[in-house]
């Protein structure tokens, strides 16, 4: 390990960074006409970047799987740092996820979730959303979400969610069920407890009785009309819509020009919040 390795990591444990370059790209070994890209930009908040993203290709028993993430953290980084070296491990080991996919995946954010939290002395009390997608082979995609970070696919130039937004007026009774309540103040965005913007998310202990980790998941096929896909953190959703996403990037080829671009076009309509932003492009 290098003296800039070691600095690196001091200033990662300090919150001074994160282990995540701020821009980057790449393209699948197996499905080379598959190229990703990924930016992320501080915000004007006072704390350090709570943004942490996946965004690769790898080889997992002869099979090729594109894995790219966003994890947005809250209260701290931690969590999403702990996200972003463990989420994806913890779903490929599952037994069942190359025939159970979907049940896989929810009980590998749940099992992580659970990890997070015996760990809560050194990880601290924040918490983080998650949106994630898994691409094998190139030809299925398997996306999961908690919390409000997004996924958005182009099909002949039109917009489609692939995850929920897990917003507190959306599942008060659940809330409310676990003894909790959604606080609607006058000029604030509803909250779990009058605290969390966000119905789902990982960490979060002391909110934890009335928070679910379990994650809403989508399985497509990934057919020849399907252009791109973004994945990004709710600063990017908060002043542009999914259509104007993607028409905002889709005469851009290089998928890292392209998140970039995303993220410039997000704070030039006033973005304030940490942002980052992956794009797959498929063609």
């Amino acid at each position: 390990m290098t003296g800039r390795d070691i600095l690196n990591m001091m200033k990662v444990k300090a919150g001074f960074g994160t282990s995540t370059p701020e821009t980057g790209k790449g393209k699948g070994k197996l499905s080379k006409h598959i190229t990703h890209g990924f930016h992320l930009m501080k915000g004007k908040s006072a704390h350090p970047m709570e943004d942490y993203l996946v965004s690769e290709f790898k080889q997992e028993k002869d099979r090729e799987l594109g894995l790219f993430a966003i994890f947005d953290g809250h209260l701290g980084h931690d969590v999403a740092s702990y996200l972003q070296n463990h989420l994806f491990h913890n779903i490929l080991k599952q037994h069942d996820f190359w025939n159970e996919t979907e049940h896989a995946v929810k009980r590998a954010y749940i099992e992580t979730d659970e990890k997070i939290l015996e760990q809560a002395l050194e990880l601290g009390r924040g918490g983080s959303t998650a949106v994630t997608a898994i691409l094998i082979d190139g030809q299925k995609l398997v996306v999961g979400n908690v919390g409000d970070s997004r996924a958005v696919i182009c099909e002949h130039g039109k917009a489609r969610q692939l995850s929920v937004d897990h917003e507190p007026s959306k599942e008060k009774k659940s809330i409310e069920r676990r003894g909790g309540f959604v606080s609607n103040i006058p000029g604030d965005v509803p909250r779990v407890d009058g605290q969390l913007a966000v119905a789902r998310a990982f960490g979060d202990r002391s909110l934890k009785m009335h928070l679910s980790s379990e994650p809403d998941v989508f399985i497509e096929e990934v057919l020849h009309h399907t252009e791109f896909l973004i994945l990004a953190s709710d600063g990017i959703w908060k002043v542009m819509s999914n259509q104007e996403a993607v028409d905002s990037i889709r005469h851009i080829k290089d998928a890292q020009a392209a998140a970039k671009h995303l993220i410039e076009e997000a704070v030039s309509k006033k973005s304030k919040d940490d942002i980052s932003c992956i794009v797959v492009r498929f063609q």
